[in-house]
């Protein structure tokens, strides 16, 4: 029986994942530059990560929320240990686009306002309000268009300053480092704006941080780059390693309520374990530090390669881009060098979002690879 065919795929079938690499049904090995739209974090198949689970599992897989799960607020403590963050509070769901919406529909609650403050170029996932805020008509539906959401241009403050004075703006909510947009980044200056407006005006400021957190970016959020304090901050993708996990870490100045947020499987015992693993490993591998040497590295390999116009984003969070549509070279490096990379709404752009696992000679081998393909 048929799936319902909404995907554009590359004809490869992974049965089994190691690291950096994925293997198809004739065990060919391919190394993984994309992680799944930037979902693995520690590695496929991590030993302890995977033993955790299994252990996990031989005790109890799941229960809803009707009862206590001590867990969560492991989980809960340790994103704040590892963020620096001051008593902010986790409310967990299953992904990024359910991150993005329980931060908006908590917004609302707490303003008492409804218009929502997007950028252009923006992605934060393809469910009701998640998709409305994303600046993509072609997957907005009618229904989806119902949502009031107003786009500005990344450091337009005066646009910025003429929507937020019009006083029914709920929240503002932005990427530090646009993903699926193309690896764009706002200025400081623009950023510490949105600080001042947050007080001024009274709006929720939500830091989405479903695919530049948990290290991906070189910090633990990609907003601690800048000069500000979110009120909400989205989470997702590599928190979990590829179990659908994802959540919102609130302020402490805002109160929770009974009722005003839920989920059947959010925040189950295997969600924890997984993102719990997840930062055991960022710890003992020090995933930090290394993220620093290899962006280095990998942006130092990118300008021996004079086809690459200009190398965005940071971290492990990258992008290349080239004076042309990159569908065939995306095409090359898999069926011709089986590794994987990423597209955007840039047609000129590759994404590299590998496992944060990855060492200095998987870059090699991979710009060898381009330069072969180019």
């Amino acid at each position: 029986m048929k799936t319902f065919d909404v995907y554009n795929q590359f004809d490869v079938t992974p049965l089994k994942g190691k690291d950096v690499y994925v293997y198809d049904e004739e065990n060919n090995k391919y190394l993984d530059l994309y992680g799944g739209h930037a979902v693995i974090s520690i590695g496929h198949s991590e030993k302890n990560y995977v033993r955790n689970l299994t252990s996990q599992l031989k005790k109890i897989g799941f229960y809803s929320n009707a009862v206590k799960n001590p867990l969560q607020e492991k989980l809960s403590s340790e994103i704040n240990r590892h963020a620096g963050l001051i008593n902010y509070k986790l409310f967990m769901c299953n992904s990024g686009a359910e991150a993005v919406e329980n931060s908006l529909k908590l917004s609302s609650f707490l303003t008492g306002k409804k218009r929502i403050i997007a950028f252009k170029n923006s992605f934060h996932g393809r469910t009701s309000a998640a998709v409305a805020v994303t600046d993509n008509n072609e997957i907005n539906s009618k229904l989806n268009r119902q949502h009031s959401v107003t786009f500005v241009d990344f450091n337009d403050e005066k646009n910025l300053k003429k929507q937020l004075s019009k006083g029914d703006v709920s929240a503002i909510i932005f990427e530090s480092i646009q993903g699926v947009g193309g690896l764009d980044q706002p200025s400081d200056s623009f950023i510490k704006s949105l600080s001042y407006y947050q007080k001024k005006y009274e709006v929720m400021i939500i830091a989405d941080e479903v695919q530049s957190g948990f290290y991906r970016s070189g910090n633990f959020f990609a907003y601690q780059k800048f000069d500000i304090v979110p009120d909400i901050i989205t989470i997702a993708k590599g928190m979990g390693n590829g179990f659908p996990v994802g959540g919102i870490m609130v302020s402490p100045k805002i109160d929770p309520k009974k009722g005003m947020l839920g989920t059947t499987y959010g925040g189950n015992h295997l969600a924890c374990v997984a993102s719990l693993s997840v930062l055991d490993y960022m710890e003992k591998n020090k995933v930090k530090e290394r993220i620093s040497k290899l962006e280095t590295y990998f942006k130092d390999l990118s300008s021996q390669v004079e086809s690459i116009k200009r190398v965005k984003g940071r971290g492990l969070m990258l992008g290349l881009e080239f004076d042309f549509n990159v569908s065939g070279l995306r095409s090359k490096l898999v069926y011709e060098h089986r590794i994987f990379t990423g597209s955007s709404s840039n047609k000129n752009l590759i994404r590299i979002l590998p496992p944060l696992s990855i060492k200095k000679h998987h870059f090699a081998s991979f710009f060898d690879a381009l330069k072969k393909s180019l």
